[in-house]
């Protein structure tokens, strides 16, 4: 996927609802000049997936040991507008824009208030926990994300 791929993340994503996740910024999170290390935005955008499934009612630990089955990244593309730095708050939005049998993809996006500081589209697969294959996503979880 190319940058300019990217071009529609700024409109408003499909039907379901934006799922929204905040952060403070820390030294940890930071470059020596305080500015976010760029591939820290997508840990955040992990930990808001991760806040959403949680919302939905399921966890990714349980999934894994209860049915030997996890969700890996498999495709990411993001675009850096602004930068936020030390102490910032920050509010990392959760769209999902195509839900399939073993795959989902989210337009996630990062805000510091109302300025959009970085957006992207991240794609995630369901496998088997073992031998990392695909498998297909629990139907309960795909049930949620009709409602």
């Amino acid at each position: 996927m190319t940058t300019h791929d990217l071009a529609p993340l700024s409109a408003p994503a499909a039907a379901l609802p934006a799922f929204q996740h905040e952060l403070r910024i820390y030294w940890e999170d930071t470059d020596a000049g305080g500015v976010v290390f760029y591939a820290n935005y997508l840990k955040f955008m992990e930990r808001a997936r991760t806040e959403w499934l949680r919302g939905l009612g399921f966890e990714q630990e349980a999934l894994r040991r209860d049915e030997a089955l996890m969700f890996v990244v498999s495709d990411t593309a993001l675009r850096y507008l602004a930068p936020a730095r030390l102490d910032d708050w920050l509010r990392i939005t959760v769209h999902p824009t195509d839900i399939g049998r073993v795959s989902l993809t989210f337009d996630q996006q990062v805000w510091r208030g109302d300025q959009l500081l970085t957006e992207g589209r991240i794609r995630i697969g369901c496998v088997d926990a073992a031998s990392l294959k695909p498998a297909r996503i629990p139907a309960r979880i795909l049930q949620a994300l009709q409602t």
